[in-house]
């Protein structure tokens, strides 16, 4: 898989480049059954067992020195079910061969994410999510799915079958076992309206309340030293389509966003002096642009620059002061920082380690050209997202644990309870899950 870094002497490196590990065996598996004798095996040998998708966390939430089960050969659609408006998928498939496949029977997501190189598994196991007002993560749309426990028996689970583990592993950390199977709920193919356009900070904050009530879809990027952002509205359509245009999208999309962004990053790698000087001319390269299209041409864009990101979901209500003191944090430092601090919201769901279970979210994402010193940035950014009850993004970077977790989440007992039910043996352990759910 093109995104899942893997180095020489089987050694598996993330796409991030912050984690790279050494596993004993790797196993790809083409079936549940292949996978679940393959746990057993495991088991027999004493070695852990993790899944990994396609390395685009951050966390070393799929490393392991055990067994690492490469889904790739579990791909493709097991069946569409046009009365219930499902769709079942194995879980190495990825997202964006998930979009160009529903569209293709006239069918989407109601809502995803901006990258599309992830496994549905990956994603969802996560918390990986969009923005939206109503419309939350892509684990939020799952309907049931199937699951390879520690002892090697498959779980179908759904809100009738094996309710509490649905409650749960709709977004596991790959705590609870391996998924081989989702089933989302789908919606006739629909088209949305994107108005992208720059705005002053202090006006986006002004009217955030405003902006999130009246669109579907809301999220802004902020450009540190400055006080500019560049902002997008996605609102569902009547149409006709309109999108992009090839030589508007190429230049937007791949010259201005990836081409010139990356050597703008290197520029300030190297010279971080030059940062502030870049950022002005940066938040004023993109102008504003109102296209029509189908969801995911719409809802996902390429990322070829890569980075390192830290992001917490803290209360909606918290977000505008939030955002203010990130801001006049970094007015007081020394920091250098040339990438656009990401906002989007999600409605309260009822999934137990959902970022957002059980209150209306807002999403503050800060990034780091990778190779560029970020734990400054990122410690001092921590402090405040954690002082609003922030919870962090199971796979992005942050340093809290299970006693923090504890605090932050009223049904995190729930989690381990289960967990120790289905893996006492802690078959799934490792380093990030000891540190984030405890041992």
């Amino acid at each position: 898989m093109s995104s899942t870094a893997s180095g020489k002497n089987g050694t598996w490196r993330n796409w991030g480049g912050t984690v790279s590990a050494r596993p004993a065996r790797q196993v790809e598996p083409a079936s549940a059954e292949e996978l679940a004798a393959a746990v057993r095996r495991a088991r027999e040998d004493g070695l852990k067992v993790k899944a990994v998708g396609s390395g685009h966390s951050f966390t070393s939430i799929a490393a392991t020195d055990g067994v690492l089960i490469r889904p790739h050969l579990l791909t493709g659609i097991r069946r569409i079910d046009r009365a219930s408006m499902t769709v079942t998928v194995e879980a190495g498939t990825p997202l964006k061969r998930l979009n160009a496949a529903l569209a293709r029977e006239g069918l989407s997501l109601t809502n995803m994410g901006d990258i599309m190189e992830q496994t549905v598994s990956g994603a969802t196991s996560t918390g990986t999510h969009g923005t939206g007002r109503v419309s939350g993560s892509i684990a939020a749309q799952i309907k049931g799915f199937e699951l390879v426990t520690a002892d090697g028996s498959v779980l179908t689970c759904s809100e009738k079958e094996n309710p509490e583990v649905f409650a749960a592993a709709r977004i596991g950390l790959g705590a609870l076992g391996v998924v081989t199977a989702i089933t989302f709920a789908v919606e006739p193919l629909f088209l949305l309206t994107a108005r992208e356009e720059p705005m002053p900070l202090e006006r986006v904050l002004a009217e955030f309340d405003e902006l999130w009530a009246e669109n579907e879809h809301f999220e802004f990027y902020w450009f540190p030293h400055t006080g500019n952002t560049n902002t997008k509205r996605n609102n569902r359509s009547a149409g006709p389509e309109q999108p992009v245009g090839r030589l508007a999208g190429w230049f937007e999309d791949e010259f201005l966003s990836n081409g010139v962004f990356q050597v703008t990053q290197w520029v300030g790698r190297a010279v971080p002096a030059t940062v502030p000087a870049i950022a002005q001319i940066s938040s004023r390269a993109l102008s504003a642009r109102t296209y029509t299209d189908i969801p995911y041409k719409v809802f996902t864009s390429p990322r070829r620059v890569r980075f390192v990101e830290m992001e917490y979901a803290v209360p909606r209500a918290a977000l505008v002061a939030t955002l203010r003191e990130l801001k006049a944090m970094i007015e007081r430092s020394r920091l250098r920082i040339g990438f656009p601090v990401e906002v989007r919201t999600a409605p309260a769901d009822d999934i137990t380690l959902s970022t957002a279970s059980g209150r209306d979210s807002a999403y503050i994402a800060v990034h780091m050209f990778r190779g560029t010193p970020y734990q400054a940035y990122f410690t001092a950014a921590e402090r405040i997202f954690t002082a609003h009850e922030g919870r962090p993004h199971w796979g992005k970077v942050h340093t809290r644990d299970a006693e923090y977790f504890s605090r932050v989440y009223p049904r995190f007992g729930e989690f381990t309870a289960l967990r120790d039910r289905l893996d006492p043996d802690r078959l799934f352990q490792n380093d990030y899950l000891r540190r984030v759910l405890g041992a």
